[in-house]
């Protein structure tokens, strides 16, 4: 199979790891380098593409402002040098996106964020309205926070999980390595590159490697696991080198990558997971207007709401019925069942009147659901 183009891609999230932002031996950014990769990111932004950026560095940036030595640090050693490094780790990228004239957010995340889904919603929410403000995401894991069970451990996993949630159609993992080699090139000077992986095989994991770099906690056993997430998302991947200047701009050249391709689009797995794989925890039963711009692909107005059952959270699925009781599909509500119970029929001006915030507009968004034939 051929590979895609960069530039067939609307919502791009790419990840940097430490070992690309620092460099080792100074403990400092690689600022000509990082100032080339904002450059890259500025022009797919300036062509109208969403751009995000999972970045590691934080604890690298914080044990050199704090001058710690080298080797391992403990758990409570790591997250106070996080807890440095976060805030020299925000500024950096405000400032090499901020001389392209872009606004940058900063997002600290933890394994749970991605999995329960009221945090799932909360992160993808901020994410979307970063995105909608033109801004770039920076999103890293919260080192500062999260213990040994509830974190990623490194970034390649985290990175998938992200553009997954953010409904991306590519993920780009920047490396020390140019891609997937059928062996490894360190030890066999005659491995090839893979240049496309249409699916994950058995045979595809075990050429797979482990971390080779001090700063590094992954390696390509990682990437190959957040190729799995992410196709399995509907989200494209691929690994490239980040080793060079202007990286982003030589895969739009068409330099040596490594493509793990998805069958699917973000938009129609996620849905998939919502019709499918998800407990309804309540039913909204609708009106005949709102089953009609249901189906045209609106979202569900509070308005439309006649009837609200079951003991919900925000986040959780609901069956949406209609006025006949026939199922009209499924969705991830935007709202607890009680606050549901009190906006259900008023205009989303009224929301903030009633439940004294201005909370969302919609009771479930479009993306979040998923209607019947």
């Amino acid at each position: 199979m051929a590979s895609p183009q960069l530039s067939q891609f609307r919502r791009i999230v790419v990840k940097v790891g430490s070992a690309l932002l620092v460099d080792s031996d100074k403990g400092e950014v690689r600022a000509s380098w990082l100032a080339a990769l904002a450059d890259d990111m500025a022009r797919l932004h300036r062509e109208g593409r969403d751009v995000l950026v999972v970045s590691s560095g934080s604890i690298a940036l914080g044990r050199s402002r704090l001058k710690l030595p080298r080797g391992a640090l403990k758990l409570e050693e790591s997250q106070a040098a996080a807890a440095v490094g976060q805030i020299a780790l925000a500024r950096i990228w405000s400032e090499v996106l901020g001389a392209h004239g872009i606004g940058a957010g900063q997002i600290l995340v933890t394994l749970q964020d991605t999995e329960e889904r009221r945090r799932y919603l909360n992160a993808r929410s901020t994410i979307g309205k970063l995105l909608e403000w033109r801004a770039i995401p920076v999103i890293n894991e919260n080192d500062t926070v999260a213990t040994n069970e509830i974190r990623y451990g490194d970034n390649d996993r985290l990175a998938a999980r992200v553009a997954t949630m953010a409904s991306a159609d590519l993920l780009v993992l920047l490396s020390d390595i140019d891609g997937l080699y059928d062996a490894p090139p360190k030890n066999n000077p005659n491995a090839k590159l893979i240049p496309v992986v249409d699916s994950i095989s058995s045979e595809i994991e075990a050429v797979a490697g482990d971390a080779g770099s001090e700063l590094s906690r992954g390696g390509m056993r990682t990437k190959v696991e957040a190729a799995k997430i992410a196709t399995t998302g509907g989200t494209h991947m691929l690994i490239a080198s980040g080793k060079i200047e202007h990286p982003l701009q030589a895969i739009a050249d068409g330099g040596r990558c490594t493509w793990f391709l998805t069958p699917a689009n973000p938009i129609t797995s996620r849905k998939r997971w919502i019709a499918g794989s998800l407990e309804p925890k309540g039913t909204i039963t609708i009106d005949a207007g709102a089953v009609a711009a249901l189906r045209a692909g609106a979202s569900l107005l509070p308005a439309g709401v006649i009837k609200v059952e079951g003991q919900f959270a925000r986040g959780d699925a609901v069956i949406v019925r209609g006025p006949d009781t026939s199922e009209v599909g499924r969705g991830l509500i935007a709202y607890d069942a009680e606050d549901a119970e009190r906006i259900k029929g008023r205009s989303s001006p009224d929301v903030m009147a009633i439940l004294g915030i201005s909370g969302r507009s919609e009771m479930i968004h479009r993306d979040d659901l998923v209607v019947g034939g």
